[in-house]
């Protein structure tokens, strides 16, 4: 992938407007993008009603702008053509803002798309902001006004308008620019490690699996206890599973406050479900019913060791919360010095653990970050810099 970034690529003026709904043709153009440095991806789908994405078109463009889109609702088609291009380890994937867009192909795959490139992520390392849009990228770089009147329109039905298939070609066609400029400039700060580094997450299959066990931790609950959690824990794992063995929205199953409501009063009978808010007379005589109360007996029957641990937040100290100023403060300095969207280089997590421990655990002191930012965080935490204010601005002072 890094080889790739440093080469120069040509193309050719013109989008070709296609859609691809047979076989034969979807076999011949991924042939043909296989011979590419680098393609350009976009997808459109649904998610509105199912659990899963809903795949409903995917656009792609190699150099040349030649951009199809591939219908994968056309009866009879086979992906498989274009799954092995996503996993061709000589052709570079180019997204924007790519995270539902590889978990889409996950799911279809149960691989990772392989290798990678996000612009919005390698928008953030060239200084354009925090997570700045494809339609102000576009317009930045490309200088191009991108039409979004399409972008929420029903992808699933059929035939597309010419209106839906243009804006849809114009992502991946747009991409090109996009990419080779940032590309550039990259090459030109060396920067081309950090976006790597950045994209490693993307690079885990563990970004794209979802643990049911693990959703408990999305939903809020007022004055969480070890007992309340452990019941949560179990609630939403049963309603994850239902959700996803159904293909539908979770809070379609049940809400997350009535699971929260649920989680606080440890409902043991019908009855007790009775009380509950916003449940359905449905889901209590109904088996789902019967399935909650038996996940809550399982919760309660478990042994305490294994309940969830409230993480209570440290109230910090009127001097840590200065620090944190401070710190503030310097990470703006480092934004503007380096050219970097500040959001990338630290969180205010990030700042608070900083201020609290030299060794903390968080990205701000591990590679790139601590060259730019991690080791003067804490060089001004120990009084060896300052912050000051020369010719009206802010700056960094050695003491």
């Amino acid at each position: 992938m890094r080889i790739l970034l440093e080469l120069g690529v040509k193309h050719a003026p013109g989008i070709s407007m296609t859609i691809i709904t047979d076989n034969e043709e979807l076999a011949a153009f991924c042939k043909k993008l296989a011979k590419e440095e680098f393609i350009t991806i976009d997808t459109e789908f649904l998610r509105e009603k199912t659990y899963y994405p809903k795949l409903c078109l995917v656009q792609l463009s190699g150099s040349d702008k030649d951009a199809r889109a591939v219908d994968p609702l056309a009866e009879g088609i086979d992906m498989s053509p274009l799954f092995d291009l996503l996993q061709n380890k000589s052709v570079l994937k180019v997204f924007h803002a790519c995270r539902q867009d590889l978990e889409i192909f996950y799911n279809l795959m149960g691989c990772v798309v392989t290798p990678i490139f996000d612009t919005q992520v390698a928008a953030m390392v060239c200084g354009y902001g925090d997570a700045i849009s494809y339609e102000k990228l576009v317009k930045s770089i490309a200088g191009a006004n991108i039409d979004k009147s399409s972008q929420f329109t029903n992808w699933s039905l059929r035939p597309l308008s010419d209106k839906q298939l243009e804006y849809a070609l114009g992502d991946v066609t747009h991409l090109c620019d996009v990419y080779q400029d940032l590309r550039g400039q990259l090459k030109k700060t060396k920067r081309c490690r950090w976006v790597f580094m950045e994209e490693e997450i993307l690079n885990n299959p563990a970004t794209y699996e979802n643990d049911p066990y693990e959703a408990w931790k999305r939903i809020k609950i007022r004055s969480p206890k070890p007992r309340s959690l452990a019941i949560l824990r179990e609630l939403a794992a049963l309603r994850e599973r239902q959700a996803q063995k159904c293909n539908i929205p979770k809070n379609w199953v049940i809400r997350d406050d009535t699971l929260a409501d649920m989680a606080g009063q440890a409902p043991r009978d019908i009855k007790d479900l009775k009380k509950i808010r916003n449940i359905s007379k449905d889901i209590i005589n109904g088996k789902l019913g019967n399935q909650m109360l038996k996940a809550i007996e399982s919760a309660l029957a478990s042994p305490r060791e294994v309940w969830p641990v409230p993480v209570k937040k440290k109230q910090l100290s009127p001097h840590e919360i200065v620090i944190i100023d401070i710190l503030k403060m310097l990470l703006k300095i480092e934004s503007t010095e380096h050219g970097v969207a500040p959001k990338i280089i630290a969180s205010v997590d990030d700042l608070e653990a900083i201020a609290l421990d030299d060794n903390a655990d968080v990205p701000a002191l591990k590679g790139w970050r601590r060259e730019v930012f991690g080791e003067d965080a804490l060089a001004v935490k120990h009084g060896k810099i300052g912050i000051g204010i020369k010719d009206k601005k802010i700056v960094k002072i050695k003491l």
